[in-house]
């Protein structure tokens, strides 16, 4: 059963950086495309990085372009989200997400449309001073 796990969600100054992570199981990465994306209270869930393994493709939101970069372990079956530069604006609920790359025209479509079939549960991260 495929399953993601994310964590690392904290309160972070302004400024300030995070690392969240989303360890998954029940399937072999390279036949996913991988996605966060992040919800902030009043606002609809927004895509915000999303890559393509397998041709090494990679959408990323104009929000958060140059301050966060998606990462890999697949000896560990984690991926990871480094957040730089952080702003209040950053404030949501962060999730990964995955999708059979075959199921999807782009990672821009997964991203923009949330063309998603799985969801991690979800960590909380709060940017203030």
């Amino acid at each position: 059963q495929l399953r993601l796990a994310d964590s690392g969600g904290d309160l972070v100054q302004p400024g300030g950086s995070l690392r969240l992570s989303c360890k998954f199981s029940g399937f072999e990465y390279i036949h996913y495309a991988i996605g966060w994306f992040r919800e902030a209270p009043g606002k609809e869930r927004e895509g915000i990085l999303c890559e393509n393994s397998r041709d090494g493709s990679t959408y990323v939101a104009d929000s958060v372009k140059g301050r966060f970069t998606v990462t890999r372990d697949e000896d560990k079956h984690t991926t990871y989200l480094t957040m730089n530069n952080m702003k209040p604006d950053d404030t949501a609920v962060y999730y990964c997400a995955a999708e059979l790359i075959d199921w999807i025209a782009s990672v821009h479509e997964m991203c923009t449309l949330r063309r998603v079939g799985y969801w991690g549960q979800g960590t909380q991260v709060n940017v203030s001073s």
